[in-house]
């Protein structure tokens, strides 16, 4: 009798424990996905801080030629955190992480939609091809414009393998920074023509 009740007792205690962690894992499933704050205030955190960047990094800030330098990286870093902190407020758990995430996806996504089916938010959406040099002369006037030294239209030519201004037919700036070169050397309809739709 007393080994059957010993017995019976270790299978309660294992119920007990085997409910105690069901209760358990049943909690912090609950805390991680429990939204405390509002979604519409996730979701209106998220959208003004995604369209005030955006407005930022597109009106505000100028395209670099080439690659970041450490005075950008500096500004990214800055406005991430700065960024972080605006869109956060108070939330902690994984659901509202989740909703603020995915109004930051859903806009990027609707921008990349308007911008393939209109043309005409597109051109709001990127900057458009600036035309730098033509016919081996620089074009000081969209230089300026784009805030571009020549010392640095000058690097981004060497990077190209050019070493003078003038072994250059067309250079464009393109929408993400990166400038294109069209040399009076080159072969190809593609590279002889007066350069992207839209160059300035």
């Amino acid at each position: 009798m007393r080994t059957l009740a010993i017995s019976e007792g270790l299978a309660v205690q294992n119920r007990n424990r085997s409910l105690s962690g069901s209760l358990y894992q049943m909690r912090l499933m609950r805390n991680l996905f429990q939204i405390q704050v509002s979604p519409w205030e996730l979701i209106a955190r998220g959208s003004l801080v995604y369209w005030f960047l955006f407005f930022l990094f597109r009106f505000g800030l100028r395209r670099d030629a080439g690659s970041l330098g450490l005075a950008d990286v500096l500004v990214i870093v800055l406005i991430a955190d700065a960024a972080q902190n605006g869109m956060s407020g108070d939330y902690k758990t994984v659901g509202e992480r989740m909703i603020l995430v995915g109004t930051i996806a859903g806009w990027n996504y609707f921008i990349d939609r308007m911008s393939f089916h209109y043309s005409w938010f597109a051109r709001f959406a990127e900057p458009g091809v600036v035309t730098l040099i033509r016919h081996g002369t620089m074009l000081r006037k969209n230089l300026r414009k784009e805030m571009i030294t020549e010392e640095e239209l000058e690097s981004q030519l060497r990077l190209n393998g050019i070493e003078e201004v003038h072994e250059v037919k067309h250079a464009w700036l393109e929408p993400d920074g990166h400038i294109s070169v069209s040399k009076y050397s080159d072969s190809g309809s593609s590279q002889k023509g007066q350069g992207p739709p839209g160059a300035g």
